[in-house]
């Protein structure tokens, strides 16, 4: 009797087993599909990026693309969220350290300024999505408000109209990822000092102590 009993648990088991393999690959292949969608954005537009491309690129069968993805579009969304997502987890390590929110600041931007030099994918997707991507509700863009907004209310940065403030940091740490691409020997870490220099003054840090944040010791990005 305990034999025959036992014989419906291992076929629970196994089927489990079997689903935990397949949820495995499934995983595994969007994981494909996105990191391969990522390679092709920072080398192309999207508009020139074909299915049969990102497939290929991935490495996975044209017809398994529709299991994970409805179009190319939905793809690409993903794989830019992905993206920024990445990236803001990243710079959340780097900081976990600090108390002072206008330095969290000051590295958010001095670090992202870098990524020209030091990550160069992630540069090239951020210049690809652009200024749109300061409205998104994922990745960098809300982080940044969080951390404006409470620089506010300790009294360390006068940030006034959120959205302003928010479009005013982004837009000007784009500009200066687009200088960094069209002008590959310039000083990339010097540039992004300086960015975020001004954009504390601009937030009403003092001049002396403004340069003072924005070049202390960075911590490394991941």
């Amino acid at each position: 009797m305990a034999e025959a009993a036992d014989e419906p648990c291992t076929n629970r088991t196994s089927h489990h087993g079997r689903s935990d393999r397949l949820s495995r690959q499934r995983a595994r292949t969007r994981t494909a599909l996105l990191e391969a969608a990522q390679r092709l954005l920072a080398e192309r537009h999207r508009a020139n990026m074909s299915i049969r491309e990102i497939t290929e690129a991935a490495n996975i069968g044209l017809g398994t693309f529709y299991g994970h993805f409805a179009n190319k579009t939905d793809l690409l969304e993903a794989a830019v969220s992905m993206t920024l997502e990445q990236h803001s987890v990243r710079l959340e390590s780097a900081v976990a350290h600090m108390d002072d929110s206008a330095e969290v600041f000051a590295v958010g931007v001095r670090l992202t300024g870098r990524l020209q030099r030091n990550h160069p994918q992630v540069a090239r997707i951020l210049l690809r999505v652009g200024l749109p991507r300061l409205v998104s509700s994922v990745g960098l863009a809300p982080r940044t408000r969080e951390l404006l907004r409470a620089s506010e209310a300790a009294g360390r940065l006068r940030v006034g109209d959120l959205d302003v403030a928010l479009a005013s940091a982004g837009g000007s740490l784009l500009g200066l990822m687009q200088l960094l691409d069209a002008e590959p020997h310039m000083d990339a870490e010097k540039a992004g000092d300086h960015l975020a220099a001004n954009l504390l003054r601009m937030f009403g840090l003092p001049h002396d102590e403004a340069w003072d944040v924005a070049t202390r010791p960075l911590p490394a990005l991941g």
